[in-house]
């Protein structure tokens, strides 16, 4: 038997126990990827990320792969901060501003925040608007009409997200997908919201059944992307906060900040299980 250091984080949470769940599985360089993917379906949770020192990158504190319960991601968002917060507690060393992660996708810079952190998000893979058919089944799978969608975008940065904005946070909170008309379809689905709050600008929802997760708690990829979209249309300002999970009852709140030459995504990350995993 093997005994790997096992570590569970809340990820963008606002309070304890209100994000989205990472496992984090440490020393994993003699993991092969078939156990990794074991590993990440036995657990099921959305994403487990394998985190080890990085061998080929000099700038690199440590490497990560991610898989969720089906298949193994290029990057991915609240695995790249839970893998941060569980290799500096860890270690225990003080968090660097930036850590470098190396992952499938390439570096990833990831800064420390007050109660977190944020990662410099990676360049998209796909933009553009979504086809005719394709917007159609999203439509389809989200029990609307096509009128109903306000606009829709490819946001891939290596998980294969689509957006589709939708005029108000009631609709979205009232959606009750067809899983099946999905397919193989991941959506992001926003609202701006309409009164002033601190607590949040934007309600996102993210949907992606073909990999195991028909509703994911809080999604930092799907994010990233939605910032990259909304903040270069106009339609959000460089700051803002976005609230997610809100059906599931968690509380999920992401904080964007969107500049010249990066788009951050950031939020609270507690590690909330430390111990082993044997194999």
């Amino acid at each position: 038997m093997t005994t790997y250091p096992f570590y569970q984080v809340d990820v963008f949470g606002d309070g304890s126990l209100s994000g989205n769940p990472l496992a984090v599985v440490l020393d994993a360089q003699d993991m092969d990827a078939c156990t990794m993917q074991r590993v990440a379906a036995w657990l099921g949770l959305s994403e487990t990320a394998f985190v080890m020192a990085s061998m080929d990158d000099a700038e690199a504190g440590y490497a990560v792969r991610i898989f969720t319960q089906r298949r193994e991601l290029p990057f991915a968002g609240h695995p790249t901060l839970g893998a941060c917060a569980a290799w500096v507690a860890h270690h225990a060393i003080q968090a660097a501003n930036p850590m470098v992660q190396r992952c499938a996708a390439g570096p990833v810079d990831v800064r420390p925040l007050p109660q977190g952190y944020a990662f410099r998000a990676p360049p998209l893979r796909r933009t553009g608007a979504m086809d005719g058919d394709t917007r159609a089944q999203a439509a389809r799978a989200l029990r609307l009409g096509v009128a109903d969608l306000l606009d829709t975008q490819w946001i891939d940065n290596g998980s294969g997200w689509c957006a589709v904005l939708l005029r108000d946070v009631e609709t979205v909170l009232s959606l009750k997908p067809d899983f099946g008309a999905m397919g193989r379809l991941k959506i992001g689905v926003a609202a701006l919201c309409t009164t002033d709050t601190a607590d949040g600008d934007i309600e996102v929802r993210a949907f992606a059944p073909s990999e195991g997760v028909p509703e994911d708690a809080v999604t930092g990829n799907l994010q990233a992307g939605l910032a990259w979209w909304l903040t270069h249309t106009g339609r959000m300002p460089s700051t803002y906060l976005a609230r997610q999970g809100t059906v599931l009852n968690r509380r999920g709140r992401v904080h964007v900040h969107a500049d010249a030459a990066a788009i951050w995504i950031g939020g609270r990350t507690d590690v909330r299980i430390a111990g082993t995993l044997t194999l």
